[in-house]
């Protein structure tokens, strides 16, 4: 694959990413320290959407038998596209509503939040799909590296941009920079998306009556695939679930205002970008994927024990290398792992275990999310502190973390392999054989 091929397909990643900004690391502190409403209750809206996350399986076999107008991927791509950003585009005016008008804003909240989540998943599963369409197994670090790389430094301007833009902060600020915000990224995605895919003739369906539940369970039979599938949602729930936490917490603990805040992002992307230069540039000739993960996890879950201790002892100067060494410890995980996951396909199934990998995704977001709200609130009551209830929630990240790295060292690509099941047992365990 080109290299113009793999950054237009980066700009597909960056258009979903800044969407990320806009919710996880702007909205979701204003919600929380300067809205007042619960951390578990922002918890809940951002992870409604996931609940529907097992059908991501059906939309990546789906997609594999089933193109529209001879594109297998660029239709679900674009109308995942659209439902993200135009939910983060306008989910200011929900959690404004949230606030003057409950009976307004709680089933708002619940569609924009919703096409938000559900675009999300819609977009990513069809994308790195195509990703694995247009790239042999030897090139996928490379397309996951270059994918990665844009993505990350997407968030560094988007959040720094962002930043600046909300100050002075205001209500009306907020919903013009979230409106054009989403428009930026429709153009990146449209620039991307238009004439990428190339169009293939129709071909007959034979193979497409697999349920959703056959799928899954062609994917669980497979010893190493169960293993992979629980693994990926430990190491995500533990690094994703400090998603809505993180941005409140430095407000919480340490009196930054929205734009120290949202730099926050800025400095996590930036420590997580030079990860992924590195491991590209010089670790991944003599690292092996697996090894780069261990190596990302337990970086990773030093950082959260550091932001841990930051907030028991009062001491802003360790809060932010922790968050340095949190986004280091993500970014060489991150590609490592995706680079895994892409292994762990094959040619002809390669939506419905990306799919499968994708309900690993959106099941760890919405655990880590809950739980890290939920936690917060919880521990913050029984306390009488909020801070402590945010170093309880980093201090269990780190213990997942750890914990997925123990699973990891069981996984192995090859004996994933030999048990993957054939699109005839698909078919014969769906009952329509």
């Amino acid at each position: 694959m080109t290299l113009i091929k793999n950054i237009r397909l980066g700009l597909l990643h960056v258009a979903i990413a800044m969407t990320f900004v806009l919710i996880n690391s702007v909205l979701n502190r204003i919600m929380i320290h300067d809205l007042g409403i619960l951390a578990s209750v922002v918890a809940v809206l951002v992870v409604l959407p996931y609940i529907l996350s097992p059908a991501q399986v059906w939309i990546g076999q789906y997609s594999d038998t089933h193109p529209m107008f001879g594109y297998r991927r660029t239709p679900y791509i674009a109308l995942g596209t659209l439902l993200a950003l135009a939910g983060a585009a306008l989910a200011p005016h929900a959690a404004l509503a949230l606030v003057r008008d409950p009976l307004i804003g709680v089933p708002l909240a619940i569609l924009l939040f919703g096409m938000w989540g559900v675009g999300y998943n819609l977009a990513v599963v069809a994308y790195l799909a195509l990703a694995s369409d247009m790239s042999t197994e030897q090139q996928r670090s490379r397309t996951v590296a270059i994918m990665w790389f844009m993505m990350i430094a997407s968030v560094i301007v988007t959040a720094i941009v962002v930043g600046r833009a909300l100050e002075p902060y205001s209500e009306e600020r907020l919903f013009t920079v979230f409106l054009e915000t989403g428009g930026v990224a429709l153009a990146l995605a449209l620039v991307g998306l238009i004439g990428l895919e190339p169009r293939r003739e129709p071909i007959a369906v034979q193979q497409s009556r697999a349920g959703q539940v056959a799928a899954i369970r062609a994917v669980l039979d497979n010893p190493q695939a169960r293993i992979f599938f629980v693994y990926l949602i430990m190491m995500l729930a533990a690094i994703l679930g400090q998603d809505v936490l993180l941005e409140p917490f430095g407000a919480q603990a340490f009196g930054m205002n929205v734009k120290e805040t949202t730099q926050l992002t800025a400095m996590w992307g930036g420590a997580t970008l030079s990860a992924l230069l590195l491991y590209g540039a010089v670790l991944s000739r003599w690292m092996s994927k697996k090894r780069g993960a261990m190596i990302g996890g337990s970086i990773a879950a030093t950082g959260f024990l550091l932001i841990a201790l930051s907030g028991m002892l009062a001491i802003e100067a360790m809060f932010l290398p922790g968050i340095v060494l949190l986004g280091f410890g993500t970014g060489i995980a991150t590609t490592t792992n995706l680079a895994l996951m892409l292994d762990m396909t094959t040619a002809e199934q390669v939506g419905l275990f990306i799919g499968a990998w994708g309900v690993a995704d959106a099941l760890a977001r919405g655990v880590g999310t809950l739980l890290g709200g939920v936690m917060r609130d919880v521990i913050a009551h029984m306390s009488g502190s909020a801070v402590s209830g945010y170093v309880s929630v980093f201090l269990i990240e780190a213990l997942l973390l750890g914990i997925s790295l123990v699973l990891l060292q069981r996984i192995d690509v090859t004996a994933f392999r030999s048990r993957q099941p054939s699109l005839t047992e698909l078919v014969a365990l769906s009952g329509d054989a």
